[in-house]
Parts: C-alpha cells; sequence; structure tokens
C-alpha cells in the first residue's frame, strides 16, 4: 500500500500543529516519523489513520495507492495501530485479544471459530509468543504485552501498520531487542508500516526511511545514511546525535573559527558581507594528536577520560574555557594512551557550517590563522553531548 500526503495542514485552535506536510510513504516500506515532543508526528499519523481529519484546505489530499481517503474513516482505511500503551483488554486472554478485531467483523464479513483459530496461531508462532495463548496481559512482561498489541493489530489483515511510540514504556534493553525484532519482521511480512519516535537511535537501525520533524513541518527525508551524515539543517544535525558546537563569523568569503579559518570548496561559496555562522561537528570526528599533526588544529587540554562503552569519551578544555568532547575508538586509546590534565592537539574530520540553520554551507577546506585569533573570532565551544 502506497501513502501519499499533500497540502496537508492541521490546526488546534489557534495551534498549528502541521504546516504543508508534503509525504509518500512506499509500498512495502518501513518509515520512521523522528522528532521532539510538539514537532507534530503523533498528529501526522493520526491523519494517516483516519483518527484526525486535515484542515479544509484545497488541494490537501491523503491517499492510499492512488485513491482520496481524506474523508474516510478508519474502517474504510483498514490500518493497524498499535498504542505506546498496548491498550489490552485486561479481562481477556492472549488469545481474546489477538481475535478480538476479527469476532467484532459483520457477520457476513466475519470467519468461522476455525478461522479465527488458525489465524491467532499463525500470529502467535509469528511474534514468538507461543504457549502463552491463555495467559492474561496482567502475567506477561511489558515486551510481550507490545507484541500481543502488535499480533491483534495484524490480526485484521490490514493495508497499513502504524505505531506510536510502541516502545515508549519499555526499559532499554527490551526496547533494543524488540526493535530489531520488529526490523526482522518487517523483513517477513512487508506491511507498509509507519512509526512515531523521538528515539534518534532507534528510527536510524529500524527504519528504511526517516522522517525529520521539527514544529510542524518536515525538515528531512532520506535513509538513516543520509540524515545523519548528510543533515539538510542545523537542526537535523543537532538532533540526530551528539555535537560540538564553535561559533564564529564569516567575513570576506571565509569562516573563521578561533585558529581555523574555512575555505569553501565549490561555486557557491559563503554569502558576502559579515555574519554570525556556527561550525557543528560530532565527537567521534574529533581527532586528538599528542604532536603538532602539521596542518590545522588547536591546542586543548584532557579533562576526563572514560572507558565504559563503545568509545573512549574524553573531555577537553579548550583555551577559552569551553567543553569539547571526543568519541574514541579503543583501538585508537590504546595506541596514544592519553591521560589527564595533558595538552593535546585537536582537529576535526568532516565539520559543517551553517549560517542561519539552514543547510550546511558549501564543503571547508581548513587553514590555520596566522598569529593569535583576534577576540571576537576565539572559538566559542557549546559540547551538545
Amino acid at each position: 500500500m502506497k501513502i501519499h500526503l499533500s497540502g496537508v495542514n492541521k490546526s488546534f485552535g489557534d495551534f498549528v500543529a502541521l504546516r504543508d506536510i508534503e509525504l509518500t510513504i512506499d509500498d512495502g516500506e518501513l518509515v520512521a516519523l523522528l522528532g521532539p515532543s510538539g514537532s507534530g508526528k503523533t498528529t501526522l499519523l493520526r491523519l494517516i489513520a483516519g483518527l484526525e481529519r486535515p484542515d479544509p484546505i484545497p488541494g490537501c489530499r491523503i491517499e492510499f495507492d492512488g485513491v482520496d481517503v481524506t474523508h474516510t474513516s478508519v474502517r474504510e482505511r483498514r490500518v493497524g495501530f498499535v498504542f505506546q500503551h498496548y491498550a489490552l483488554f485486561r479481562h481477556m486472554t492472549v488469545f481474546d485479544n489477538i481475535a478480538f478485531g476479527l469476532r467484532v467483523r459483520p457477520r457476513r464479513l466475519r470467519p468461522s471459530k476455525q478461522e479465527i483459530a488458525a489465524k491467532v496461531n499463525e500470529l502467535l508462532d509469528l511474534v514468538q509468543l507461543k504457549g502463552l495463548a491463555h495467559r492474561y496481559p496482567n502475567q506477561l512482561s511489558g515486551g510481550q504485552r507490545q507484541r500481543v498489541a502488535l499480533a491483534r493489530a495484524l490480526a485484521v489483515e490490514p493495508n497499513v501498520l502504524l505505531l506510536d511510540e510502541p516502545f515508549g514504556a519499555l526499559d532499554a534493553k527490551v526496547r533494543q531487542d524488540l526493535r530489531r525484532w520488529l526490523r526482522r519482521l518487517h523483513d517477513e511480512i512487508h506491511i507498509t508500516s509507519v512509526f512515531v519516535t523521538h528515539d534518534q537511535e532507534e528510527a536510524l537501525e529500524v527504519a528504511d526511511r526517516v522522517v525529520v520533524m521539527n514544529k510542524g513541518a518536515i525538515e528531512q527525508i532520506g535513509t538513516p545514511d543520509e540524515v545523519f551524515h548528510q543533515p539538510a539543517s542545523e537542526f537535523v544535525m543537532r538532533f540526530l546525535g551528539n555535537v560540538n558546537i564553535f561559533h564564529g563569523r564569516i567575513r570576506s568569503g571565509k569562516a573563521f573559527f578561533g585558529e581555523f579559518i574555512l575555505d569553501p570548496i565549490g561555486r557557491n561559496g559563503f554569502p558576502s558581507g559579515e555574519r554570525d555562522a556556527r561550525l557543528l561537528v560530532r565527537p567521534e570526528n574529533v581527532e586528538l594528536y599528542r604532536d603538532d599533526p602539521g596542518y590545522p588544529a588547536f591546542r586543548a587540554r584532557v579533562q576526563r577520560i572514560q572507558l565504559a562503552g563503545p568509545y573512549v569519551k574524553i573531555e577537553l578544555l579548550t583555551p577559552v574555557g569551553e567543553s569539547l568532547h571526543a568519541f574514541l575508538p579503543h583501538a585508537r586509546f590504546q595506541e596514544m594512551r592519553f591521560i589527564e590534565n595533558e595538552p593535546v592537539y585537536v582537529t576535526f574530520r568532516d565539520p559543517k557550517v551553517f549560517v542561519d540553520g539552514q543547510a550546511p554551507l558549501a564543503g571547508v577546506h581548513a587553514e590555520r590563522a596566522q598569529g593569535e585569533p583576534e577576540a571576537s573570532e576565539a572559538p566559542y565551544s557549546h559540547a551538545g553531548v
């Protein structure tokens, strides 16, 4: 089932929840709606489901496989909806919860008891809950209850599967296990699926494509690799993972960040005139050296080293007294053996320069400033870790 939305707006009184949404979700795709609280992602999901109606604006359309469903009911759209808090019937067994949607169909459309039993058992096997059919929800773990909710949504053979923060109520380890399981399940059944999350790692790990939302609008649509490594705006880069932020200025066609001078690569160049700019770099793209590497770098001092985790996390103090964070592979740290209070040279891979929060400017080439930077050009670093 292919989903297409065009010219979709939604307001609640004076509050604008969604603005000019244009979105296409291909048949069999698993798409994540990602954004902070209040960004409009759940409202968008409810519009796709038919639980909300868009503002009556000319040109607004919600289509399923080319058919206009803007004003059709939830039942007519045949969507399966999985809520964050399961919404299971506590007085019903697992079997009866899954069978509920089939049993309440009109008599002429209702499967036989044997067909319902076969379908429920098939789904129990699919969601790895075989043998728990006669338990009640309060006898299950949170992860098991979420899988029952998913099986119940799938029982009615929906055209589209919609999930609203499906793992939000679970602890971190269960979330991680379930999202991997959901990815494997989707690869088996290939149903068009849309899920809402504010968890960046979850969206990047599970989805085929990610829709990054902010203040009711779509900031970027792309594969996990695209939105992470090629952010369309400063918001996207800051929201998707940790960043270090340096404040500087653009002047005479160059960007000045303390001891760094950045020249644009490409035709567009930097904007003319003087204006504030920000340089963003992820901690894993911060490189540390004990000796001068011979290319643009600045001095900093190691403050704290944290060895636990997939990276060695190093907190540094810049020359102007601000914190900077670096994530080093353990092999690199074992090779260098930095210690606390040690002076080091710092340089960056793949830094991105932004003006006014818009798309990153052209690729940059760094050169080292001659002499001491002017006070107005000293780097102000804010670590967003």
